[in-house]
């Protein structure tokens, strides 16, 4: 397979936010910043996201061959059952590597990131199986990204933190938000605008968050600003203006990110956390993705 296809299947242009993702699910559970587990959790979940794209495309080869015929498998670039095994290997590792993190490092939380690990696994591996004509989709989407979040923390905490379930949350609303225009994006078009309404929740804590630290304003004010202007090419709708969308509002995860840190006064991380976005957008530019 040549890198150029596989970078394609991966949408490894999307995974700086699944960085700032681990960065928000460590953070949260108190790890210190210099934490020695940070990379390896981070090659770890982005195994589960770049895998989970490859089983994305494997399963979905069929429905592509007929709205999507320029994606590699049905275009003729790799075989879907070579996907398939590429897709389960890399989840495979990423397990292993939640082992390592789990058993290697002290405080040794030991099998507790593995089970968060196998729990993504299973909503990753279900959304990909059951996610055409599925109207709870969505919600399993936001649920394999809350479980970043857990699995991050459960590698640095014995428990989940209370900051990590309000997180896991307001992120799962914007991720159903999301992932309603993403399953639209093939039509070009949104029958319903009211899923959207879910997009508003990151607004609305980080109106709470402000209140106890100012600095918040910064980042809900850049989030704005971006889930705004998405907002505005979906009801554009002009062609090519919904795929746009929906990679914008991907992007705009590390922004939601950057609000959550700020609020638990993590400055550091939360300006990653908009490095993650705007290098995200610059990946776009290269990368599908979607």
């Amino acid at each position: 397979m040549k890198w150029s296809v596989a970078l394609k299947l991966g949408r490894v242009s999307n995974l700086p936010t699944v960085w700032s993702n681990v960065l928000t699910g460590m953070a949260l559970a108190g790890a210190a910043t210099a934490d020695c587990r940070l990379l390896l959790l981070v090659v770890s979940l982005s195994l589960f996201y770049v895998g989970g794209m490859f089983l994305n495309d494997a399963f979905d080869h069929g429905f592509d061959a007929k709205a999507r015929p320029e994606r590699p498998i049905p275009s003729g670039q790799v075989s879907a059952a070579q996907v398939h095994a590429l897709g389960f290997g890399m989840m495979a590792v990423a397990l292993a590597l939640l082992a390592w993190a789990g058993y290697g490092y002290e405080p040794f939380t030991q099998w507790r990131p593995v089970l968060a690990g196998l729990a993504l696994a299973a909503a990753i591996v279900f959304y990909n199986w059951h996610h055409k004509n599925n109207p709870l989709s969505p919600l399993v989407m936001g649920l394999c990204r809350m479980l970043v979040y857990v699995t991050a923390a459960l590698a640095v905490s014995a428990i989940v933190p209370h900051p990590i379930v309000v997180a896991a949350g307001v992120l799962l609303c914007y991720l159903i938000g999301l992932t309603y225009a993403a399953k639209k994006e093939h039509l070009g078009r949104l029958e319903n605008i009211w899923p959207l309404a879910f997009l508003a929740a990151p607004v609305i804590y980080g109106f709470d968050l402000a209140l106890a630290q100012p600095a918040v304003v910064l980042p809900l004010i850049m989030f704005v600003a971006w889930a705004s202007y998405a907002l505005w090419l979906l009801r554009r709708r002009k062609p090519g203006d919904v795929p746009r969308a929906v990679i914008s509002l991907i992007a705009g995860i590390s922004l939601v990110d950057a609000i959550l840190l700020t609020g638990a006064g993590q400055i550091l991380f939360a300006c990653l956390a908009v490095a993650a976005f705007v290098i995200t957008l610059a990946l776009q530019r290269w990368i599908t993705g979607t």
